[in-house]
C-alpha cells in the first residue's frame, strides 16, 4: 500500500525530529521509533519505511566513502575528511574501502556527490 500525504507528511516531521544541530541523533531516532511504537500511527510500516530512507539519506550525507586502490598513505584519509568538512560546511567522517578495481588513485563519495581522480576513471573517461 502506498503511503498516502499525511503519513509522508508525519515521516518528514519525525525527521526533523531526528536531527539535532545540523546531525543525525541517535537519542532522538530512538525517542521517535518508541513513540512510533507506542503510538501505532496508521500506515506505520509505509511511515517506517519513509523515515528510515530520510535517516540513510541524511547519514550518507555525512559520510565520505573513499575508495582507492593499494593502500593509502598515513594521513590522507584525514586530511580528506577535512577538505571535505570544509567544503561541506557540515562535520564529514571519512572511511576507507580498498577497490580493486581501481588500477591507481582513489574515488571520494559523499551523498549523491563524487570525486574521483583514478586512473580507471581516466581511462574510461577517454574511451568515451
Amino acid at each position: 500500500m502506498a503511503a498516502d500525504k499525511k503519513t509522508k507528511l508525519l515521516a518528514r516531521q519525525l525527521f526533523k525530529l531526528s536531527v539535532v544541530d545540523g546531525q543525525v541523533s541517535p537519542e532522538q531516532v530512538s525517542g521517535v521509533l518508541a513513540w512510533v511504537e507506542k503510538h501505532s500511527p496508521r500506515q506505520s510500516l509505509s511511515l517506517l519505511q519513509i523515515y528510515q530512507r530520510l535517516i540513510a539519506t541524511e547519514l550518507s550525507r555525512s559520510q565520505a566513502l573513499v575508495s582507492h586502490a593499494g593502500s593509502l598513505p598515513d594521513g590522507v584519509l584525514a586530511r580528506i575528511g577535512q577538505a571535505m568538512t570544509t567544503k561541506y560546511r557540515r562535520p564529514i567522517t571519512p572511511s576507507a574501502k580498498p577497490d580493486a578495481s581501481l588500477i591507481a588513485g582513489i574515488r571520494v563519495r559523499v551523498g549523491d556527490d563524487l570525486y574521483e581522480s583514478s586512473a580507471a576513471g581516466q581511462l574510461a573517461a577517454l574511451s568515451a
